[in-house]
């Protein structure tokens, strides 16, 4: 049984090492601009990004700290698109804010989203 375990740790793959062996990525800032009275744009940066999921959490906590300082408690995602060009990532996402739980299915409580960001080390706005 020990040569099993020992056989199945081995067999992580290349793409696995590389993504624990990378730096962390490296936030680089949010803008955020307000497109009506409760529809966000957040422009996220970052750097050294693992992957489109790190540009989409950092997005997703601008979203919820935002979402916090205007005195709502919730946000829904509508979209985000993220391009990477010369290792610079770039999230461009849209929220929804709102003092009660929106409609839909991504939708997040902004206190518990803030909460696991500062957790992750994720900044906010």
């Amino acid at each position: 049984m020990g040569v099993a375990v020992v056989f199945l740790a081995g067999c992580q793959s290349a793409d696995d090492a590389g993504a624990q062996n990378a730096p962390p990525p490296r936030f680089d800032g949010v803008a955020t601009r307000l497109l009506d009275n409760d529809l966000v744009n957040f422009q996220v940066r970052l750097s050294r990004a693992a992957t489109r999921d790190d540009v989409a959490a950092y997005a997703r906590c601008a979203a919820a700290q935002y979402a916090l300082i205007r005195g709502f408690g919730f946000a829904r995602h509508v979209r985000t698109t993220v391009q990477e060009q010369g290792g610079v990532w770039v999230g461009d996402a849209v929220y929804t804010i709102s003092p009660a739980l929106p409609r839909g299915l991504l939708t997040l409580d902004a206190e518990v989203v803030a909460a696991a960001c500062a957790e992750q080390g994720i900044p906010t706005v």
